[in-house]
């Protein structure tokens, strides 16, 4: 028995307006999907932990593929806007990195697992998710890139070299945190991960300023 079957499925309820009954069923659809895999999740499954009938799963997704789809752009969105709000969050180079690595971790430690749908997809032969997840991951470099071009004064390209292997290396380490069920506790692992990214970083000098929080000052 599944973890879903084993899960009481949500009782019919009454007539929700229709924002309110597509999040319900991205809800329902992400459960299933985390739970089972793109390939094994079936409609029918859906519906029933959405505790509606298939038609009107129907009238809102024409399929299974597009209610996948919608529920990456939710989720790429969500992990994007975490590491953008991390980034401003304070102009403490070194807290930056922090914050941008402890963004991972919470993305990938939050219990509805959506991590899950953009690192560890069953489907990333399929053009459309592959696009998704590789614009996201692009896009936060971007956003990473941006900052260490403007304080180092390194190219564009020297710049998303960094971002790109800061992103990795905070994504990869955060999903192995979370699957060893390691016992560091998350402040104490982020620490660790900025530690080791901070004594490369700070090798590059601030770029023609002389204020705090640079990278200079280690």
């Amino acid at each position: 028995m599944t973890a879903i079957e084993q899960t009481q499925a949500r009782p019919r309820g009454t007539r929700l307006p229709r924002r309110a009954r597509r999040e319900q069923l991205l809800g329902a659809a992400q459960e299933v999907f985390v739970a089972q895999g793109y390939h094994s999740a079936a409609m029918d499954d859906i519906a029933e932990r959405a505790g509606v009938s298939k038609p009107v799963l129907y009238q809102h997704f024409p399929g299974k593929l597009e209610l996948y789809l919608a529920l990456l752009d939710q989720h790429c969105e969500s992990l994007l806007q975490s590491v953008r709000g991390a980034l401003a969050s304070t102009t403490d180079n070194k807290q930056r990195v922090e914050a941008t690595m402890d963004a991972y971790f919470a993305y990938v430690e939050d219990e509805g697992g959506a991590f899950r749908l953009v690192f560890e997809s069953d489907l990333t032969n399929e053009p459309a998710v592959r696009e998704r997840v590789d614009k996201v991951a692009l896009q936060c470099a971007e956003a990473i890139s941006e900052v260490i071009a403007e304080d180092t004064g390194l190219s564009r390209d020297q710049s998303m070299l960094l971002a790109v292997g800061l992103g990795g290396v905070s994504q990869v380490v955060a999903r192995y945190w979370l699957a060893s069920r390691s016992e560091v506790p998350r402040e104490t692992a982020v620490q660790l991960l900025t530690s080791l990214a901070w004594r490369g970083i700070a090798g590059f000098p601030l770029h023609g300023a002389e204020g705090t929080g640079g990278p200079q000052q280690g």
